[in-house]
């Protein structure tokens, strides 16, 4: 399946009658196309944009995360992630001296931020044309939450488990 084809699976599933919820009490359908608020992970880890790039891959490693939001005097400045460090530090990792960066050196200011209110299927269709792997989520201009690829395969999943009749126990 190419790359258009994929979208084009997303598109027709988002416009379907039914969108499967996850949420941490269970799964709810509903006939609305859910928002973020719902699907996101809340509360993210964050790194301080003075940080040194050693503690926010240290981070990255302890909570098994690849994205994390970037803050800047408790005011969100970017996002930060694993492959930002990787284009950094080169594909052996030999930057001279890697321990004087910080995450200043490596961040992405300009990431996609998007309100807790704002639609899962516009979200997803804009992550896919901005080749993004992360949204960060806001609630009146402060860090909400995180969006990644990894919550959004876990939605599309629940969803085609819906479609299905539920999970299949055999995979």
């Amino acid at each position: 399946m190419g790359q258009g084809d994929g979208l084009t699976l997303i598109k027709s599933l988002i416009a379907s009658d039914s969108i499967m919820v996850h949420r941490h009490s269970g799964l709810q359908a509903m006939r609305t196309i859910p928002v973020m608020k719902n699907v996101m992970t809340p509360f993210p880890y964050a790194v301080e944009l003075q940080s040194s790039l050693a503690d926010a891959q240290a981070l990255m490693r302890e909570h098994h995360v690849r994205h994390l939001p970037v803050i800047d005097e408790r005011a969100l400045a970017g996002v930060l992630s694993d492959r930002d460090i990787k284009l950094l530090l080169g594909p052996d990792f030999d930057y001279p001296e890697p321990g004087g960066l910080s995450v200043a050196d490596a961040y992405q200011p300009e990431s996609y931020t998007v309100d807790l209110n704002a639609p899962l299927d516009m979200v997803l269709l804009e992550m896919a044309e901005r080749h993004v792997g992360s949204v960060v989520v806001t609630r009146k201009g402060k860090l909400a939450g995180i969006f990644t690829a990894t919550d959004a395969c876990r939605e599309f999943g629940l969803l085609l488990q819906k479609r299905r009749g539920g999970p299949d126990e055999a995979a």
